[in-house]
């Protein structure tokens, strides 16, 4: 039955899950019941706690197309259940209309099929997916997307919008006149609103959900069972402890909560206009919209409310939420297949593969462009949770788990430890019956053993290493809103870094051109501003191809851009609204050169130049824009100079793209080894091309030609040179790297070449080692995928660059072992494709490459999430350091991601740094290697103190005694906190060590410690307590003995009259307490001491004066006390002139009064 009723979905996605059928039944629901009232709770607590035995205790299974409720198991390595109630959708408001010919075909699969005719659209959507007459769709929903049922697939499916399975040309026939409002109304009744919801929840609703931690009620347990036995102080104390712990993390919770409310709450409500089918312009709340709905994309423009395809118009986008750097780009309108490019007009829209046409969700549209009054519109493509926004905010609400080894093994020795309290519950138990002590005190004793092994104050103390360095990180400008996270960045071993603006300076600067007249390469010119150039086509390329524009008069644009255009010095002019409508289609952009530029006139024969020599008169107007493409690899633009009759095509991209699409006979023969000589010292090339156009050309025909006819026949014009420089602090950052043994790896979305020659330059590659780069190949034809391999310095030498034998690549470069890659001294280097190809296709190749692979180019954001996935497959504890919101999700995903950014990344990243520096890296591992470090101390620590605490009490449970009130509560208080809080104050050590932390407590080493300590301290315990009964001066207790009071006194007065009346029936005031009690609390700081290690993680102790203060004010209390306690040959003159109590006088005198005031936790009886 498993089999049949086992469905899975997301099938092949990150979020794959399997899904179970459950129906409720009364009768395991009426036996949970009777369960939850006899527990007291607590049933009810551990089903809260486990979602899968809540479901299973109380339904039976059910076919997945009826049941009541579903049970998910994510398919990777966590396993984690999930449970969600099937909800029903009732159709009953939108009745069919009469049937015309229903199809019943299904679009892509999917549970989405966007058809044009409403009454159609309702028939063919119910006969998939409802059930009975009364049209209703079951559904449920999971991390805030809907899964409806689909028939046709038999399976839980979600809603897709125009992003998939929708044809370029159906965009423009079929969804170009929008929607009439009874299938908007029915679309919306399934997409619901359209908005990206991040509830802030309650304070109650977080206290609650805090409170219900399992350690938090364990805490609570102990509470009430030492306030029955009247131990008041130390569970005030851990009341104490616990509400600051709860407050400040329900103010952390909250706070994040709202800083990612207010990140998208700047779109979620404003006012919209759609066009309806009869071209009716009504104005709606952007909630309302759903995909296909044909938006106006208002004059002043707007933030983007949902993803859109830009279908008519041009539009300014400043997409810094999306890529991190505030660059406007420009949108320009979808291809047309049937009027612009014949022959594709089966290609399918994809949003990433369309981006250059797509307005994104939560991107600023910041102008529009229109000519002849035409509106600009986009179609609705996806909304709410769907859009890229939306996806950014679900992996940032529902974060995918990060298992830490120190986490489960902390887990482990807490089992450990429970069944040590087991030994000493069932000890408690039989010792107690066998002595006839009364049931009550029974119960108290043997639960209060479990509470003795199992410290409720474990939590505390091991968060207070993590809060001490998330306080030492804000002051050297880290911002932490994941403190868990510090303790994983201390075994960190792999750094990923983004390359623009992290590793590199945010902008370029022009090194140079290198201009080429008859083929041939001219000498590097510095200086593009002069007058011998200004007319230049090489100077009119970089004058108008280019995406520039102004915004409140201000130009604005891609940073390579705006160097080049400010290198020429020429003045750029853009169309009044005014002056646009005014005009036939175009009113261009108009580039001059400054006045001081153009030389005086003089005459010239040939008239049709005449204007050329007319300074005033020299202008260029780009007439159109072929937008930047990155999978083209190239831009261009028709322009036309005043005056001249024929039109001009500039180009520029990629150089061996621009070498490729001009006459070979224009192009240098040195080309590929100049090109390589630049590339190989770090500069970014960007090549230039110019062809004059045919005079038949007209301003009309150009705005409709495709760009293939313009990007061909180009004459080759020469290089620019740009350099991206290193920062300052990089190279000495990434040593120190090296040698702590962390590997640096860049992941960028530039250029490969350039990519690597930064990576030379700032040290991640090795001037002396070899890079090969993978180029993959996915299958096409008939032809399966393959991968080529070949040397990055020969990648421009020819045509074929010099292969390497496929075969031997995996065997001979690339080992199974971390410790072969000093050896071998290769890097492998991919793009962004070959990634994806190697990953579908290669699986058995992934591991091996990502122990070599050092430069990964051309990353796309969900790739970079993809490499760290695969990083942390080979067991890499991997850190992101990147300043983007394209690197959310990679920053997200690592163990340690730090954001250089303080927008969107910063509130996905679990560290942001102030200064957008990488030198907060290694500062990151030091104070994560410190916390860590300080994490085993105190686990360590406080796992001795149970046993210590455990052995004494168990020692004494033998001899019926036990420890006073005030000798647990000095234990607990004075001696346990205040080492833990203290001992956890040694900063980190101050420079980075090639040895790591362990990351696990389950290890050799640590294991010996521990047991070696216990049984030290157990031994000397034992040898206490059997010693003390030798000696001659030892009583045995009884409830009148004077035990180690001394009776001969001269000094006896009328208090110890009084005192003498009163009994000590529970066995406090014996030898064997007193020598138990102080052997122990010696234990707990030799124990403290012997675990704070210093070197090479931290600052050793003595530099702790905090810790100091305390051992000295501890040794000499007791040295006094030890003194005082005992009535031997050394102390018998001094015998008279005690206390009556054999506990201790110096050391505390309210042990003295303890045993008489309070109740034990303990009451033992005879």
């Amino acid at each position: 039955m498993d089999r049949e009723e086992r469905k899975t979905i997301n099938q092949g996605q990150e979020d794959e899950m399997e899904i179970y059928g459950y129906n409720l039944s009364r009768w395991k629901l009426a036996i949970v019941s009777l369960g939850v009232i006899c527990s007291g709770g607590f049933l009810l607590l551990l089903l809260y706690w486990m979602p899968e035995w809540r479901v299973k205790a109380t339904c039976v299974r059910a076919a997945i197309k009826d049941c009541e409720v579903v049970l998910l198991r994510t398919t990777d390595e966590f396993k984690m259940w999930f449970c969600a109630k099937i909800r029903v959708l009732s159709l009953e408001t939108y009745p069919v209309s009469s049937p015309k010919s229903m199809s019943n075909k299904l679009s892509n699969g999917h549970a989405v099929c966007l058809i044009e005719n409403p009454t159609e659209e309702n028939r063919h959507r119910i006969s998939k997916y409802s059930q009975t007459e009364s049209q209703q769709i079951r559904y449920f929903t999971h991390h805030s997307v809907k899964y409806f049922w689909n028939d046709t697939i038999h399976n839980f499916d979600f809603l897709k919008g125009l992003d998939e399975g929708v044809s370029c040309t159906s965009i423009y026939e079929k969804h170009s006149a929008g929607l009439t409002k009874g299938m908007h109304a029915y679309r919306k009744l399934l997409y619901g609103v359209n908005e990206i919801a991040v509830k802030v929840p309650s304070v109650f609703k977080l206290l609650i959900k805090e409170v219900l931690n399992p350690f938090y009620i364990f805490q609570l347990f102990s509470v009430i069972l030492w306030s029955t036995d009247e131990y008041y102080y130390y569970a005030l104390a851990i009341v104490v402890m616990s509400i600051v712990s709860i407050v400040s993390s329900l103010y952390s919770i909250r706070k994040q909560y709202v800083m990612l409310h207010d990140m998208v709450a700047t779109h979620s409500t404003v006012r919209v206009s759609v066009c309806r089918v009869n071209e009716e312009i009504e104005e709606i709340f952007s909630t309302d919209l759903v995909p296909g709905d044909v938006m106006v994309i208002p004059l002043n423009g707007t933030i983007m409310p949902c993803d859109a395809v830009l279908i008519n118009g041009t539009c300014i986008v400043n997409e810094s939420m999306l890529t991190g750097e505030s660059v406007p780009v420009t949108k320009t309108n979808l291809p047309n297949p049937s009027v612009d490019v014949k022959g594709i007009g089966d290609e399918l829209y994809n949003p990433e593969t369309h981006k250059r046409h797509t307005l994104f969700c939560g991107t600023t549209v910041i102008q529009t462009r229109f000519y002849t009054g035409e509106l600009v519109k986009a179609i609705v493509v996806r909304t709410g949770f769907s859009t890229s926004k939306g996806q950014l905010v679900r992996s940032i609400l529902y974060p995918k788990p990060t298992d830490f080894k120190l986490y489960r093994d902390a887990y482990l020795f807490l089992l450990c430890l429970v069944a040590v309290a087991g030994i000493g519950f069932i000890y408690t138990i039989i010792n107690s019956i066998l002595n006839e002590v009364q049931v009550g005190v029974i119960i108290i004793e043997s639960l209060d053993i479990i509470t003795i092994t199992v410290p409720p104050a474990l939590p505390a103390a091991m968060t207070a290493g993590i809060v001490y360095a998330q306080r030492r990180l804000k002051k050297i400008g880290i911002f932490c809103i994941s403190p868990q996270r510090i303790n994983i960045c201390g075994q960190l071993n792999l750094v990923c870094f983004d390359k623009t603006g992290t590793l590199t300076e945010d902008g370029l600067d022009l090194w140079g051109i290198q201009r080429v007249e008859n083929a041939r390469f001219l000498s590097p010119e510095e200086n593009v501003c002069n007058e011998m150039l200004v007319k230049s086509q090489f100077v009119a390329c970089m004058a108008t191809c280019h995406s520039l524009t102004k915004i409140e008069g201000v130009l604005s644009g891609d940073p390579l851009d705006l160097k080049m255009f400010e290198a020429i010095g020429w003045i750029l002019e853009e169309a009044t609204e005014e002056e646009t409508a005014l005009h036939n289609r175009i009113m261009p952009t108009v580039v001059r050169p400054p006045k001081q530029l153009l030389p005086e006139s003089t005459p010239a024969g040939n008239q049709e130049m005449e204007l050329f020599e007319l300074p005033a008169t020299y202008e260029i107007g780009i007439v159109r824009q072929f937008p930047f493409s990155s999978a083209l690899q190239r831009m261009s633009v028709v322009a036309r100079v005043l005056g001249d009759r024929k039109m001009d095509a500039y180009m520029k991209g990629a150089p061996e793209a621009i070498a490729g699409l001009c006459k070979p006979e224009t192009v240098p023969v040195d080309f590929q080894n100049v090109l390589e000589d630049f590339t190989k010292q770090g500069f970014r090339v960007i090549a230039l091309a110019h062809r004059k156009l045919e005079s038949k050309l007209t301003w009309h025909k150009v705005q409709n030609i495709s760009r293939d006819a313009i990007e061909n026949n180009m004459d080759f014009m020469g290089l620019i040179i740009m350099q991206n420089k290193l920062k300052q602090e990089t190279p000495a950052v990434l040593e120190d790297l090296h040698k702590a043994n962390i590997r640096t790896v860049m992941v960028t979305g530039d250029s490969m070449l350039t990519a690597v020659s930064v990576a030379r330059d700032c040290g991640m590659i090795l001037p002396q080692d070899k890079v090969i780069i993978a180029e993959a190949l996915p299958p096409k034809d008939g032809k399966v995928a393959k991968i080529n391999w070949h040397y990055a310095d020969s990648l421009t030498q020819c045509s074929h660059p010099s292969a390497i034998d496929p075969e031997a690549i995996p065997v001979k470069l690339v080992h199974d072992s971390l410790e072969d890659l000093q050896m071998t001294r290769y890097h492998f280097a991919m793009n962004g494709k070959s990634f994806s190809v190697i990953l579908e296709h290669f699986q058995d190749l992934v591991p091996k490459l990502m122990l070599h692979g050092t430069v990964f180019a051309r990353m796309a954001p969900d790739q970079k999430t993809q490499l760290i996935e695969a990083l942390q497959n080979v067991d890499y504890f991997v850190g992101m350091c990147g300043d983007g919101a394209n690197d959310c999700g990679a920053l997200k995903r690592a163990h340690g991601g730090i954001s250089l950014s303080e927008l969107e990344a910063s509130v996905a990243s679990p560290f942001t740094s102030k200064t957008p520096s990488i030198s907060c890296v290694p500062n990151l591992i030091r104070e994560g290697r410190a916390a860590l470090i300080t994490s085993f101390c105190v686990f360590k620590f406080m796992a001795l103190y149970s046993i210590i605490q455990y052995f004494s009490v168990t020692l004494l449970y033998s001899i019926l005694s036990n420890l006073g009130d005030f000798q647990f509560l000095f234990i607990d208080l004075a001696i346990i906190l205040v080492v833990v809080f203290t001992m956890s104050l040694n900063p980190a050590w101050k420079e980075l060590v090639a040895q790591r932390p362990p990351s696990g407590l389950i290890s050799g080493a640590l294991l010996f410690s521990v047991l070696s300590q216990i049984i030290i301290c157990i031994g000397f315990q034992s040898l206490g307590f059997f010693w003390v009964k030798q000696q001659p001066w030892y009583e045995v207790w009884h409830p009148k003995s004077d035990a180690c009071n001394t009776t001969g006194s001269g000094f006896w007065n009328s208090s110890h009259v009084d005192n003498e009346t009163e009994l000590d029936e529970h066995n406090i005031q014996n030898y064997e307490n007193t020598t138990v009690f102080f052997i122990s609390s010696f234990q707990y700081l030799i124990v403290a001491i012997a675990f704070s290690k210093g070197k090479p993680f931290r600052q050793p102790c003595y530099k702790n004066w905090q810790v100091l203060l305390l051992y000295i004010l501890c040794r000499s209390q007791w040295i006094g006390g030890e003194n005082a306690a005992y009535p031997g040959p050394w102390a018998v003159e001094r015998r008279h002139q005690r206390q009556s109590t054999c506990i201790w006088r110096r050391s505390s005198w309210l042990i003295q009064n303890g045993h008489q005031n309070l109740r034990q936790p303990q009451k033992l009886k005879l």
